[in-house]
C-alpha cells in the first residue's frame, strides 16, 4: 500500500480549483458576483474566444486596498465573514474567499483596482496564482479582473471544453442571470468584441426582463406579487399559452443568489396545473426575499443549490402567489391580420428603457401576386409561441386608435331579443343536430340524436378560492373592461366558434374548450355528485396489462365520475356503469384514453390523479365542434368566458382570442 503523504499546496490548489472554476462560465460568475458584492452599479464582461483566451470583467465598485490586493488571491481570503457565527446569515453572494484562488491558480491573470478614496490605484499579475508582479497604477474607482489563457497549466481539463460558440454562450447565460437576480445594476456583455447584452440597471425588473428576454417573449409574462410567513415572492411568470417545451427560462433568485431548487420548481408548475398543454413548462423569473438565517446556501460547491428551514412555507408563498397571478390575468391571445412585425425600439420608449439601436427588420404586409391575379387572402394569426419562439403579447400599444362608442345596455338588449326573435320564427333544429346542455346539466348517454334531457339545473360551481388572504393581487396588464363594456353574441362560425362583439374588438370562442373547461371545474368541486346509468349489456374489453392495472388501481376515482368498471378474469375488464354522457360506443376509448393520461404523468397523488381523469370525461361531456346549439346556449359559454370564469380549457388551449377593429379596417384600407 502506497505511504500517505500531505499533497503539495500546488496540487491541492488545483484540486480545490477544480470545484470552483468548471469553464469559463464559472469564471464569469464568481467574478461579476464579487462585482455585486463590492457595490458596482455598471458591470461589464467582455470575452474572446468563448472566454478561453480571455474574460475581462469591469467594475465599478468599492475596490481594494492596496495592501490587502495579494491578500484577496490567498485561498479562504475573504472580507465578508469573520466567525462561525456568519455563516448562520449570509447575506453576500461570496463568502468563501476561495473563487480569485481557483482563477489565478489555472490562469494568467491581472487585476487592476483603486478605491474611491486612494490617489493611485494598485495592478497585480499572476501565472498558476503565483505573483509575478505588483505596482502602483492610475486607473478608474472600482475593479478590472483579466483572466488569460484559462486552463494552460492543466492541459487535461481543455479537452473537456465545448466549441467557442458554447462556451459563449454558457457565459452570456450567466450575466443574463446576473442581470434579471439584479436589476438595479447594469451589465454589459460583448463577445469578440461584439455587444450581446445591454440592461439599464434602473431597478425595474421588467426592463431587465425585455433586455433579456426580448420583447416578444417578455409580453407573454404577468407579474407577480405575494408574500408569506417572513417571506415576499415577486416577479414575473408565463402565462399558460406562452409555456416551452423545456425548464431553460425558469429563474428563481433568493435573496438576489441564482439558484436551483425542486421546491421553487414544484410550486410554480403546479400553479399551471390544468392550465398548461401536457409536455410544456412555464417560464419564471422569480424573486424570494427571506431570512438569512431561513436559507443555508452552503450547501453546495457552487452555491447554486440551497436549502430552506422551512420548505413547505416556502413552497406554499410561490404557488399561491403564482396562482393568484395567473387568476387575476385578464388577457387574452390576440389575432393579427398581417400584421407586422413592432420596431423594439417602441418597447423601449414605453419603458424607462434608454434609447440603443435594437431595431428589427420590419416584415412586409404586402404579397406578391401576378398581374391582374388577385393575391392571396391574408391570414389570421394567433399570436402564441411560434417557429420564432414568439409568445402573444397582451399589452395595449401606446398608438392603439380611441375606442369607438359603445351602444348602451338597452340598445344591446334590443338588438339581442330581435335576433332571438329571428330564429324562434326558424325551423326546428333537425333530429342530427345535438344542443348543449344547461349549466350544471350534462349530455344524454344513449348515443342517438336528441336533446339535452330535462334536468334541475343547480348553480355552476365556483371553485373555491385559494387562502391568499396575504397575496396581493398582482396589476392586469391590460385594461379590465371585459366587466364593463357590453357584448353581444354576433353568431357562430363553422358551428364551432362563437364570435362575440365588445366594443372596438371581436372575439373568436372555441365552443368545445370553453364548454369543456366549464364541465371539469363543476366535476372538480368537491359537492359534485356524478349522474351514472347502469348498462343493461355490459362493455367487455381487453386492455393492455398496463392499462389494466391503471384502471383497477384508480378504480375508486373512476368511481367518483361515474364508471364502474371490474375486473372480469383473463386480463379483461367488464364496465357495468358509466357516466350519462358517456356513450356506450365510447366507453373503451374513454377508459383506453384515461389510462393513457394516468401512464403518462405517473401521478401519486390522488387529487392529480383524478384531475388526469377528469379531463377526459370533461372532454367527452363537452359540446363539439359541428355540433348546431340554440343561440341561448352559445350565449351560455359565452358569459363564462367573458365574466372571466372560463379562461383556458384543461388541456392549457386558449378558449377565445381577440381580433381588433383596427385590424381588420387595415385589410379593407380604412387605416393605413
Amino acid at each position: 500500500m502506497p505511504e500517505i503523504q500531505v499533497l503539495s499546496t500546488h496540487v491541492a490548489d488545483l484540486i480545490a480549483a477544480g470545484e470552483v472554476v468548471e469553464r469559463p462560465a464559472s469564471v464569469v460568475k464568481e467574478l461579476t458576483e464579487n462585482a455585486v458584492d463590492a457595490g458596482a452599479s455598471v458591470v461589464t464582461v467582455e470575452i474572446q474566444n468563448g472566454g478561453m483566451g480571455l474574460i475581462r470583467v469591469t467594475d465599478d465598485g468599492k475596490g481594494i486596498a492596496p495592501d490587502e490586493v495579494e491578500t484577496a488571491f490567498l485561498r479562504h481570503a475573504t472580507s465578508k465573514i469573520r466567525t462561525e457565527y456568519d455563516l448562520d446569515a449570509i447575506g453576500t453572494l461570496g463568502f468563501r474567499g476561495e473563487a480569485l484562488a481557483a482563477i489565478a491558480s489555472v490562469s494568467r491573470m491581472e487585476a487592476l483596482t483603486r478605491r474611491e478614496a486612494d490617489g493611485l490605484g494598485c495592478a497585480i499579475t499572476l501565472e498558476g496564482g503565483v505573483v509575478v508582479d505588483k505596482e502602483e497604477a492610475g486607473c478608474p474607482a472600482g475593479t478590472t479582473m483579466m483572466v488569460r489563457d484559462l486552463f494552460y497549466n492543466t492541459p487535461a481539463r481543455l479537452k473537456f471544453m465545448k466549441k467557442d460558440s458554447a462556451e459563449g454562450a454558457a457565459c452570456l447565460a450567466v450575466v443574463q442571470k446576473q442581470a434579471l437576480a439584479h436589476p438595479e445594476v447594469s451589465f454589459r456583455f460583448l463577445r469578440d468584441g461584439r455587444q450581446e447584452l445591454l440592461t439599464p440597471g434602473d431597478g425595474q425588473l421588467r426592463s431587465a426582463l425585455y433586455a433579456v428576454l426580448g420583447r416578444d417573449m417578455a409580453l407573454g409574462y404577468t407579474p407577480v406579487e405575494g408574500s408569506g410567513e417572513d417571506m415576499k415572492v415577486s416577479g414575473f411568470v408565463s402565462l399558460p399559452t406562452c409555456c416551452r417545451g423545456n425548464r431553460g427560462y425558469q429563474f428563481f433568485f433568493v435573496n438576489g443568489r441564482s439558484v436551483k431548487s425542486a421546491a421553487l420548481t414544484a410550486a410554480v408548475e403546479q400553479a399551471y396545473a390544468n392550465q398548461k398543454m401536457v409536455g410544456k413548462f412555464p417560464g419564471c423569473v422569480l424573486h424570494l426575499a427571506i431570512k438569512l438565517n431561513a436559507v443555508d446556501v452552503n450547501v453546495h460547491p457552487t452555491k447554486q443549490e440551497v436549502k430552506f428551514g422551512a420548505e413547505r412555507q416556502v413552497f406554499s408563498a410561490v404557488y399561491y402567489a403564482v396562482l393568484a397571478a395567473l387568476g387575476a390575468d385578464k388577457s387574452r391571445p390576440a389575432a393579427t391580420v398581417g400584421a407586422a412585425a413592432t420596431p423594439r425600439t417602441e418597447v423601449f420608449q414605453q419603458t424607462s428603457l434608454p434609447l440603443h439601436d435594437f431595431t428589427a427588420p420590419k416584415r412586409s404586409d404586402s404579397v406578391g401576386a401576378a398581374p391582374g391575379r388577385p393575391g392571396p387572402v391574408p391570414a389570421v394569426t394567433l399570436k402564441e409561441e411560434g417557429e420564432e419562439g414568439r409568445c402573444g403579447g397582451a399589452l395595449p400599444h401606446k398608438d392603439a386608435p380611441p375606442r369607438t362608442e359603445i351602444p348602451t345596455q338597452k340598445e344591446t338588449a334590443t338588438k339581442t331579443g330581435l335576433m332571438r326573435e329571428q330564429k324562434k320564427e326558424e325551423k326546428a333544429t333537425p333530429a342530427m343536430e345535438r344542443e348543449i346542455p344547461a349549466v350544471g346539466q350534462e349530455f344524454s348517454d344513449t348515443g342517438r340524436d336528441t336533446p339535452a334531457m330535462e334536468r334541475g339545473t343547480p348553480a355552476l360551481h365556483s371553485p373555491q378560492p385559494s387562502p391568499t388572504a396575504q397575496i396581493s393581487p398582482p396589476p392586469t396588464l391590460i385594461e379590465e373592461t371585459a366587466q364593463e363594456t357590453p357584448w353581444r353574441v354576433a353568431g357562430e362560425l363553422f358551428h364551432t366558434y362563437i364570435i362575440v362583439e365588445q366594443g372596438d374588438k371581436a372575439l373568436l370562442i372555441d365552443k368545445h374548450a370553453a364548454h369543456e373547461r366549464m364541465n371539469f371545474d363543476r366535476m372538480r368541486a368537491e359537492d359534485y355528485t356524478p349522474m351514472s346509468q347502469m348498462l343493461l349489456t355490459p362493455v367487455v374489453f381487453t386492455p393492455t396489462p398496463e392499462e389494466h392495472t391503471l384502471l383497477l388501481e384508480n378504480g375508486a376515482e373512476l368511481d367518483r365520475v361515474g364508471f364502474g368498471i371490474e375486473d372480469f378474469g383473463g386480463g379483461s375488464l367488464v364496465v357495468r356503469r358509466v357516466p350519462d354522457y358517456v356513450d356506450v360506443a365510447d366507453v373503451e376509448a374513454s377508459l383506453t384514453e384515461i389510462a393513457g393520461r394516468l401512464a403518462l404523468t405517473g401521478s401519486t397523488g390522488v387529487r392529480e390523479r383524478r384531475d388526469e381523469i377528469l379531463h377526459t370525461v370533461a372532454c367527452k361531456a363537452a359540446i363539439k365542434g359541428g355540433w348546431k346549439n340554440a343561440p341561448e346556449e352559445l350565449e351560455r359559454v359565452a358569459r363564462a368566458v367573458m365574466s372571466g370564469e372560463v379562461k383556458y380549457c384543461p388541456h392549457g388551449r386558449p378558449v377565445a382570442i381577440e381580433l381588433s377593429r383596427t385590424e381588420l379596417e387595415k385589410q379593407f384600407k380604412r387605416r393605413t
